[in-house]
């Protein structure tokens, strides 16, 4: 049974709340409308998952620093940025149950909130030297947003490739997480370039195996609870999709595509692919392919310093696949 995050949490819970008033401090503006809209962002925060893998894979080799600190921010900027951008790209008006930005100051200052926010990381990086953690970052957005582009364009075809989408989530969400344990170890300023890199490659596997867990409750189980239909809905292939795709007969293939393509918004169709889904294995197909990315970070991580941080990252990869949302 995994750990509750505030158990998780206990070896840098301290750092975590220096951490929450430097990312307020670094939020703020002179301008009204922005602080009011900075103030509703971090009112609205996460997990704080990103920050917590760059202050963990600090500690991990030491001390947290204050460029740790400055790293948890530049990461949580951009992040926050790309949030901010995302919702108005996708035409959401929610997240984490609260109101979008788009949904209550509209399209065009969302997109300028989240300009501001890139530029607010990048000077905090480069008005203290922090050109590696800037350089590892920036590699990570780039490839988000390849990434996004290139999932928009594979779900135009609906393109059956397990090779293909793990592509999209390495660029989409497992680089940014990577770019977190890579921050964190550097900015201890203790830890080797082999062991940076190690850390990023940790990151990746957890990040990749992160976005397969997202991609389960899109199915639903026992675990999880209802299934929610979403990605279906938007025509997204997700890894349990494709499996099953790929292991269907001719005409059931053509019978699904048919529906993820023309009867997306049909709640009964929508309830056909999912219960396809089920019965051709690709929920446990997908459990095996989370639990295999799982051991290999595991294993990564075992090389590494052994201490109570150690452990608490541990905690948080068993958190990321038994996590219940």
């Amino acid at each position: 049974m995994s750990k509750s995050l505030d158990r998780i949490k206990n070896p840098i819970s301290d750092e975590l709340r220096v951490f929450e008033g430097k990312f307020r401090d670094s939020m703020k503006s002179s301008v009204s409308l922005l602080d009011t809209i900075m103030s509703y962002i971090v009112k609205r925060k996460g997990k704080q998952m990103r920050p917590m893998f760059v202050l963990f894979s600090s500690k991990l080799f030491g001390e947290i620093t204050e460029k740790s600190y400055r790293g948890a921010a530049l990461v949580e900027l951009l992040h926050t940025a790309t949030l901010v951008h995302d919702d108005v790209v996708d035409d959401s008006y929610k997240r984490r149950g609260f109101f979008s930005i788009n949904a209550l100051w509209k399209n065009k200052i969302a997109v300028l909130v989240g300009d501001y926010l890139l530029s607010k990381g990048l000077l905090l990086s480069l008005e203290n030297d922090d050109f590696y953690e800037l350089k590892l970052l920036s590699h990570s957005v780039r490839q988000m947003s390849e990434g996004e582009l290139l999932q928009i364009e594979k779900t135009r075809g609906l393109n059956f490739s397990e090779d293909i989408y793990f592509e999209i989530i390495q660029k989409k969400t497992a680089s940014l997480i990577a770019s977190c344990c890579a921050i964190g170890a550097s900015s201890s300023g203790k830890a080797s370039l082999e062991q940076i890199e190690q850390m990023r490659k940790f990151g990746e596997l957890v990040g990749i195996a992160f976005q397969i867990k997202d991609d389960l409750f899109d199915f639903g189980n026992d675990d999880i609870g209802k299934p929610t239909g979403i990605d279906i809905r938007e025509k997204k292939l997700t890894l349990p999709l494709i499996y099953a795709l790929n292991q269907a007969d001719s005409s059931t293939r053509k019978k699904m595509v048919r529906i993820i393509r023309k009867e997306n918004t049909n709640d009964q169709k929508v309830a056909e692919v999912i219960a396809f889904v089920r019965d051709s294995g690709g929920i446990r197909y997908s459990k095996e392919q989370m639990n295999r990315y799982c051991s290999e970070a595991l294993s990564i991580l075992a090389t590494m310093p052994e201490n109570d941080c150690r452990e608490s990252l541990k905690d948080l990869v068993d958190f990321v696949i038994a996590r219940k949302k």
